[in-house]
């Protein structure tokens, strides 16, 4: 079974998650096409390859070029489907706004379809989760593992004023899933970063027992004293893992 190990020592958001399935080998070309098959405009993507801490990586920055509207999950699922993309790119990609929708319709106690997703529901987040999506599909991971998740602390800027970290969104994502605290003032985890890896990962904790084949780099946008980066292990299962994380629960929370 071909698998992927999400390391997240320094935490993760979507353009981390992104860069390192390039660096594992998603063409950036076939990449974009694909992309292009959102009923999307506005926006343009930087590849490059830099150094973060020595180590080699991929930065992503999405650049937008148009005026963005706010879009409410019904915009951005209605985006999805009139899209060209392979069913399976659209169900997951669904599935993942609608956990955050659900998640921020918690926290602001209202419906999930009065939900605006301001700085998610922006190009740079649609690009990074519907993107994630593609680089995972086209590497054929069967099955995601990710590593307890670090929280840092301090507070965060964002359109609905001042929050403390880690965001209330994220948290309500990560509900069920390990995570520890870090001495670091930072925003470690994004809520983008943790609707990808709570939808699609099946377990979380150690690594697996595993047979190495490549391994992935993504840098994040904090500069810090720290490697800012997300590590992708890429490879086979060793031998059959006992699961650690219920499978209804991930049935549920796809749905």
């Amino acid at each position: 079974m071909k698998i992927a190990y999400f390391d997240c020592f320094s935490g993760i958001a979507g353009d981390m998650i992104l860069g390192a399935l390039i660096d594992l080998g998603v063409d950036v070309k076939f990449l974009k096409n694909e992309l292009k098959k959102l009923p999307l405009t506005g926006y343009d993507i930087t590849v490059r390859s830099v150094e973060c801490n020595h180590i080699a990586a991929v930065d992503i920055t999405i650049a937008v070029t148009e005026e963005q509207v706010h879009r409410s999950l019904s915009d951005i699922i209605d985006l999805l489907k009139r899209s060209a993309l392979a069913p399976e790119v659209k169900k997951q990609s669904q599935n993942i706004f609608y956990n955050l929708g659900k998640a921020e319709a918690k926290i602001h106690r209202i419906d999930v379809e009065k939900v605006h997703f301001h700085e998610v529901g922006a190009v740079d987040s649609i690009i990074d989760i519907v993107g994630s999506v593609i680089g995972i599909t086209k590497l054929g991971i069967e099955h995601i593992y990710c590593s307890p998740l670090p929280f840092g602390h301090g507070f965060v800027s964002c359109d609905h004023g001042i929050l403390p970290l880690p965001a209330p969104a994220t948290v309500e994502l990560l509900k069920g899933i390990p995570v520890y605290s870090v001495d670091r003032k930072q925003e470690l985890v994004t809520p983008t970063g943790a609707a990808i890896i709570a939808t699609l990962a099946q377990d979380f904790g150690e690594m697996p027992s595993m047979k190495i084949s490549k391994i992935g780099y993504g840098r994040g946008k904090i500069q810090s004293e720290y490697p800012n980066v997300l590590r992708v292990f890429l490879g086979e299962l060793a031998q059959k893992q006992k699961k650690t994380r219920n499978e209804e629960q991930v049935r549920t929370r796809n749905q």
